[in-house]
Formats: structure tokens, C-alpha cells, sequence
């Protein structure tokens, strides 16, 4: 593997992310295109992309919740490139990006079979309540940068 780290801010490179997106998640869970790409996906939302000899496999957007925190979300890697440590991987770097921008706080909202892999990376859960998404029940998870 030749993995690369892209902060994708231009168009081509947030093309990536929603690659990996459509075929690591939407295509395998049945999530329509709608649904997938809600009001969160912004000019302003940043995006990280991790390539393979420049084709996309791993992604995660970030947004503003407020002046100190930020939402870290559509974490996805290929099925084909899962258990390679691309999902911590692609994790650290929005994390690096946050505390570059100033961001105290990241919070992510975990699917109940991912909050371990969460656990792993310093968050905690904030509140046991389990939150309805339109997709996924997630449990709300946060952690000091």
C-alpha cells in the first residue's frame, strides 16, 4: 500500500471522499444518495481523503458545532481496506486539523458497533441515550484535543 493523506479543499479532491463514501457505505448499507449527503456536506466542511496510488479508499468530514468543538462524521473506509488502521489513520489527521484550526473538543456520533473503535482513540461517551438517525441509532461520543 501507498497511502497518502489529503485535506481535500478542492472540488476533485472532496470527489474522493464522496467516492469511498457512496461505494464504502451507501451501496452497502442501501442508503440513498439523499440520505447520504445531508445539509452538512458545505463548502465550509472540510474533508480528509487517504488514497492508495492516488485512488481514494479511506474519508471523514468535519464541521463547526461551535467556536470550540467540531463534528468529525462519515467515517468510512473501503470494505476492501478495512482492518489496516486506515480508520484511526483517517481520524488522527481530522483530529490534527481540528487543534490546527483551534478546536478544543471533537465529538463524533458512533454507531453502537464502532463506539470500542472510538474508545480506542480517546473518546468517551457523553450521554447513554441513544440517538434515532435516519440511517443509524448512534450514541454521541466526544473527546479533548
Amino acid at each position: 500500500m501507498n497511502i497518502q493523506t489529503i485535506r481535500a479543499t478542492e472540488t476533485w479532491q472532496q470527489a474522493g471522499a464522496y467516492y469511498v463514501r457512496i461505494q464504502g457505505m451507501a451501496r452497502q448499507h442501501n442508503i440513498t444518495l439523499r440520505r447520504e449527503f445531508d445539509e452538512h456536506d458545505t463548502p465550509d466542511t472540510k474533508y480528509i481523503v487517504l488514497t492508495d496510488d492516488d485512488f481514494p479508499v479511506a474519508t471523514c468530514r468535519f464541521y463547526e458545532l461551535d467556536d470550540v468543538s467540531a463534528m468529525i462524521g462519515r467515517v468510512v473506509v473501503l470494505p476492501e481496506y478495512r482492518g489496516k488502521g486506515l480508520g484511526r489513520r483517517v481520524m488522527k489527521e481530522a483530529e490534527a486539523w481540528l487543534q490546527n484550526l483551534h478546536y478544543t473538543f471533537a465529538v463524533v456520533e458512533s454507531r453502537d458497533n464502532a463506539v470500542g473503535f472510538y474508545e480506542k482513540l480517546g473518546y468517551a461517551v457523553t450521554d447513554e441515550t441513544i440517538i434515532h438517525g435516519d440511517t443509524f441509532d448512534v450514541i454521541r461520543m466526544e473527546k479533548t484535543l
